[in-house]
C-alpha cells in the first residue's frame, strides 16, 4: 500500500512542490522499476496521479529536471522527461526541455551535505515566467532548489515542483 506524500516545507527556489505519495518501500520499487527496469508502464498512470495534484493558476509550461547524459543513455530515456511529457499532454500544456544538467555524481545514496552541494543545472535560455518543474523523488530537495535556481536566472518567476514521491 503507498502512503500519501509528507507534508514538509517546501524547498528553497520553489514556490511549492507537491507528491503524490511518500518515498516509502513502495514507491522506492515503483520508481526503481522505471529507472532501472524499463518499465515504462507506469509513466502513464504516474502522470495521472501527478496531473490530479493542485495546479498552480497562471499558464505554465512544464520541464523537468534532466538526469545525467551517461544515466540516459544508459537507460535509454530519462523518467523525469516521460513524466513531464505524459503530465503536459494530460493538462494540455506546453513541455519544453529549459534545463541541461551538468556532469556531477549520482545524488541516490549520498549525505545530505552532498547532495546539497552536488546538482548543477544550465538554461537552455530564456525560461517562462511560470514553470511547473517535474521530477521522479524529493529527498533533501536539493535537485529540485538547483533546477528552480537556474530556471530563476534564467527568467522563471515562479517555479512549482511536482514529483511522484517525497521522503519525510
Amino acid at each position: 500500500m503507498l502512503l500519501p506524500a509528507p507534508v514538509l516545507a517546501v524547498p528553497p527556489g520553489l514556490d511549492s512542490l507537491r507528491a503524490v505519495m511518500a518515498y516509502d518501500d513502495g514507491a522506492r520499487a515503483l520508481l526503481t522499476s522505471l529507472k532501472n527496469g524499463d518499465e515504462r508502464r507506469h509513466v502513464a498512470a504516474l502522470a495521472g496521479a501527478l496531473s490530479a495534484l493542485p495546479w498552480p493558476a497562471a499558464p505554465v509550461v512544464v520541464t523537468w529536471a534532466p538526469t545525467t547524459a551517461p544515466r540516459r543513455r544508459r537507460r535509454g530515456f530519462d523518467q523525469a522527461e516521460l513524466l513531464a511529457r505524459a503530465l503536459a499532454r494530460r493538462r494540455g500544456v506546453p513541455v519544453r526541455p529549459l534545463l541541461v544538467r551538468r556532469p556531477g555524481a549520482p545524488q541516490a545514496g549520498r549525505a545530505r551535505a552532498a547532495r546539497v552541494a552536488n546538482p548543477g543545472f544550465a538554461s537552455r535560455g530564456a525560461a517562462p515566467p511560470a514553470v511547473v518543474l517535474v521530477d521522479d523523488v524529493a529527498t533533501t530537495g536539493a535537485t529540485l532548489s538547483a533546477a528552480a535556481r537556474a530556471l530563476r536566472a534564467s527568467g522563471a518567476v515562479e517555479v512549482h515542483g511536482l514529483v511522484v514521491a517525497r521522503a519525510g
